[in-house]
């Protein structure tokens, strides 16, 4: 907005004028910069009012040039206001330029373009800022978004001044019924989409913030673990086919150490490091948040990297044990699971939370430990992660038994 504002009207004489009429013009002053206009009329000098800017006297001829920069002076005011509207910064020469015809082109932005230009620096930023897994979340979201726009309005962008909370909520619905998304899913994909937003507010491209008022919450959702018996069932199997053992192996080392598969994949041996209490531990980047992990290595982890160090892949590649594929790992873990007896879906994240639960927290490790073991940021991630058994909460309680109130 504009600090100073200014209309004056005044008489200009030409270059070597000597006598006769003098023209009417008109200065635009804008904080430090202005701008003149011609009004395309005439007075003399002894008929104009300095003061009042205006023709003196009560004569047709008067009354007709005063009506007329009546009308100019309403136009400027015009011109501004029609600046204000379409939040246009406010200048001299651009109230000059409505006042002459000419249109304003304002500047504008489109949201995939802006989604876009969000995702190749973050892209360029990998490695330094961001890892892999985020760039690919970032770059599904941008699908989704370009899936919906098609899909819902018949067009592949939009502009940002367009977004409002009707269409987070046509974004919302759309997610959970064409994408068949669960809640919590619809939530980071709209969380992701919401960065993009908030940029745009924050640069000024988007004065309302179409979010206001929408619940972004997630839904608590009970993680399955592996229980005791579960985990001593599994290392005590024997499998018959080698790629069994192997991801039963890698599985178990993920539930001592609490590492997820990103992080398992790319365990370098010189990761495996001595402490200074003398013993092993894995002392490693989280590829996901860039913290590091400090984990004591556990006897049961210990003997499997023992049982791979020879394994080719892990001389070749130098790492820890020989992954395969996350959709393999989890494809495999359903046979897994049938042959333990184990009855929901196994997948290989349950190890981090297996980790956080039965190995750690139900065995009272204290949480600000076990959060320091998992990479985590900040103790509310380690308590969405690590769901406190019955166990615990019952050998917490026999503290209690014999206290009298």
């Amino acid at each position: 907005m504009e600090k100073n504002f200014g209309c004056f009207f005044y008489l200009k004489k030409k270059h070597k004028f000597e006598s006769g009429e003098i023209c009417i013009y008109l200065r635009i002053t804008v904080d430090s910069g202005c701008v003149e206009i011609s009004s395309k009329r005439k007075c003399f000098t002894e008929k104009w009012n300095a003061k009042a800017e205006r023709v003196e006297g009560k004569t047709e001829y008067a009354k007709n040039i005063n009506a007329y920069l009546d009308t100019l002076q309403q136009k400027i005011f015009e011109a501004k206001r029609r600046l204000i509207e379409v939040d246009e910064d406010i200048s001299a020469g651009k109230i000059k330029d409505l006042v002459m015809g000419k249109k304003i082109e304002k500047e504008r932005f489109t949201l995939m373009e802006q989604f876009k230009i969000h995702n190749e620096q973050m892209k360029a930023l990998v490695g330094k800022d961001f890892a892999p897994a985020t760039l690919q979340r970032y770059e599904t979201s941008y699908k989704h978004t370009l899936n919906f726009l098609q899909s819902k309005y018949k067009i592949s962008d939009i502009e940002i001044t367009k977004l409002n909370y009707d269409f987070i909520t046509d974004y919302e619905f759309w997610l959970k019924t064409v994408r068949n998304c669960d809640h919590n899913s619809t939530v980071k994909y709209l969380s992701n989409f919401k960065k993009i937003v908030n940029h745009c507010v924050k640069s000024g491209k988007l004065q309302r913030d179409p979010f206001l008022g929408f619940n972004m919450s997630k839904k608590e959702v009970e993680r399955d673990v592996l229980n005791e018996s579960q985990l001593k069932t599994m290392s005590e199997e024997c499998f018959q086919a080698e790629r069994l053992v192997l991801v039963r192996d890698i599985f178990l080392f993920c539930c001592y150490t609490g590492l997820a598969y990103a992080d398992i994949e790319k365990l370098k041996q010189t990761e495996i490091i001595k402490g200074n209490d003398g013993d092993l531990w894995v002392i490693a980047k989280r590829q996901k948040t860039n913290v590091t992990s400090r984990i004591p290595l556990l006897r049961p982890a210990f003997e499997i990297i023992e049982r791979y160090k020879h394994h080719p892949q892990c001389i070749r590649k130098g790492v820890v044990l020989p992954v395969l594929s996350n959709q393999k790992l989890n494809s495999y873990l359903k046979e897994i699971a049938d042959s333990c007896d184990i009855h929901f879906n196994l997948t290989f994240h349950i190890a981090r939370h297996t980790f956080a639960t039965t190995v750690t927290l139900s065995n009272g490790i204290p949480i600000e430990t076990v959060s320091k073991m998992l990479g985590h940021r900040n103790l509310k991630t380690t308590q969405h992660y690590a769901k406190i058994l019955d166990k615990k909460i019952s050998d917490d309680m026999k503290r209690l038994k014999d206290y009298r109130f």
